[in-house]
This record gives structure tokens, sequence and C-alpha cells, in this order.
């Protein structure tokens, strides 16, 4: 496969596996990623985690601002396939349609289900038992394509939005390693899209980090899951928000939700629809990431049994 010729596009470190498996073993003309970000108080310039690796390797770098008008770099580079994985723009048909092998995709879930740019976090707040990676022909619908290759993945109880981001990348870099020569030998399999069957799985919003204390203890564990450690789901506590960051959940009944109903040496216990969810890692309002039992070290337990849940 050294002789493959391909054009690499993506951007987070979800993308970076795929590219050193395409590194090792396909011969790689030009990375495609997003520009370059500043960051922090002093606005110092960030590479994206692709961006980092491409120059390691000494592959040359594209990172339109718009790929949609501005596109002839990639179309001046001959080759024989497009991979995308995780790239962060939608891809005009000119470009999909550039390489004689076609455009392929490494998306993370069990497609049809998840289309979109967090089906990590989705699968996880919405309780999916079973996840996984899906090798896909890139069409103008986003996500839309034939499905190549799938692998499935069972989701763990302790999975949290970081583990499966790390077992989904390597396993997708896996799957296209092994999915790659009936690409090239034109054997592979081309399977439509069961259009009745899709969900979605859009970027996360910011009113959907909030947690309800008047939900059920399931889905609310689930949605803590499926925010950690990005972007980390929230609760607001004497008008401050207060970010969520490992809980549990112990069943009751009978209880009025969205109260404080017990304080432990390690956790504080606020009540829902069906119990108790125990919060064990906290993020108080300006202040670090913290076990609860530090917390408690400093904080006033009276004040923390009255405080104002919504």
């Amino acid at each position: 496969m050294k002789n493959l010729r391909v054009i690499f596009m993506g951007t987070p470190d979800f993308s970076v596996p795929v590219l050193k498996m395409l590194l090792e073993n396909t011969n790689v003309l030009l990375v495609v990623t997003q520009p370059d970000k500043k960051v922090g108080r002093k606005q110092e310039i960030n590479f994206s985690p692709v961006k980092n690796v491409a120059l390691e390797h000494n592959v040359p770098v594209f990172q339109p601002e718009k790929i949609r008008s501005d596109y002839t770099k990639i179309l001046e580079t001959p080759c024989d396939l497009i991979i995308t994985c995780a790239y962060g723009q939608i891809i005009p048909d000119a470009v999909l349609n550039h390489p004689s092998l076609g455009a392929i995709n490494v998306h993370a879930s069990l497609l049809p289900k998840y289309r979109g740019g967090a089906p990590i976090h989705w699968a996880l707040i919405n309780g999916e038992e079973k996840t996984g990676v899906t090798i896909m022909y890139m069409a103008s619908k986003m996500d839309a394509g034939d499905i190549i290759s799938q692998k499935e993945y069972t989701i763990l109880k302790e999975d949290n939005v970081l583990t499966l981001h790390e077992k989904l990348s390597n396993m997708g870099a896996d799957l296209l390693l092994e999915t790659l020569p009936s690409i090239i030998n034109k054997t592979n399999k081309r399977i439509k899209q069961d259009e009745s069957l899709v969900t979605f799985g859009f970027n996360i919003k910011r009113e959907e980090e909030h947690l309800n204390f008047f939900d059920n203890g399931k889905n609310i564990i689930n949605k803590i899951r499926g925010l950690n450690p990005w972007p980390l789901a929230n609760a607001t506590i004497n008008d401050q928000e207060f970010k969520i960051i490992e809980a549990y959940f112990i069943k009751k009944e009978n209880l009025e939700p969205c109260k404080v109903y017990e304080i432990l040496k390690n956790a504080i216990g606020i009540s829902c629809n069906d119990g108790i969810i125990y919060i064990t890692k906290i993020k108080p309002f300006g202040k670090k990431v913290m076990n609860v039992l530090d917390y408690l070290n400093g904080a006033n337990k009276e004040e923390i049994k009255n405080w104002r849940i919504s």
C-alpha cells in the first residue's frame, strides 16, 4: 500500500491514530486541517494535533478558512484516495470527486445512528449499550454515504467521553488498515444506509450541558458521563454554575427532587426523580476541579444542606 497516494483531512486528537497509521502504510501527500487558533490570555498560536503530526513527518499542510471556496490546492494534488476523520468542515463535491478511488470517512458511530459531530457524547448521554466505528464513502449529505465496513464496541459502565474517544480512535485506525486493501482492489462492500434508522449526534449546545435533577437518576448519570471531560455537565447552585464531573446513583423512592439529601465524607447526595445522585468530583464556580472530599474540607456543611439547586 506504500504506493497509495493519500490526502488526509482531519483536525483533533481523534484523527491522530488514523493519520499515523496512514503515514506508516501509505504515501500521504497532503494533510488538510482547520486553521490555527489563538488561545489563552496571550493569544498564542495553537496548531491542531493533526498539523503537529504532519509537520513531524514533513508532510505539506493546507489550512483553508472555508474549504467550500478554497480547495484549489487539493485539486492540484493528484491522489488515489481522500481519507477524512473529524475534519470539521463540510467538503464540496469537487473535492470528493477528485481522487480516483473516491473519498472515505472514519466515523465514530455505527451508522446510520449518530450522524454529526458528537456521536461519542450522544451515545453515552442516550445510554447506548453499543457503539463503534464506520468506514464509509463520503457523500454531499453529512455522514450519509455508503457503508464499507464497521466494527462494534460494547460500552462499559465506567466509560466516559475520554475513554470512548481513545478506544474508538484506535479502533478506527485498525479498521481502516483492514479495509484499505479491498478499497484499492475495488472488492469492498457498498451498503446503502437505511434512512428510516437515521439518528443524529450534533455538537453539544450550551443548554444541553445542564443537569435536570427532576429527571431519572440513570439519565442524569449518563449525561455526566457523556460530557466528561468535555464540555462537562453543570448545575446551578445558589445562582452559580458548578461543573459536575463524576457521580454515582442509588435508587430510592418518595424523595423530593433537587434537594441536598445527604452529605458523606466524599460525596454530596442530591435527590432526583427516583433516587439520589452522589456527586464525587466537581468544579465549583471560579475554582479548579476537585474531589468532593477536598471540597468538603473547606466548606460549611450547614450551608450545603440549604443549597438552592436548579
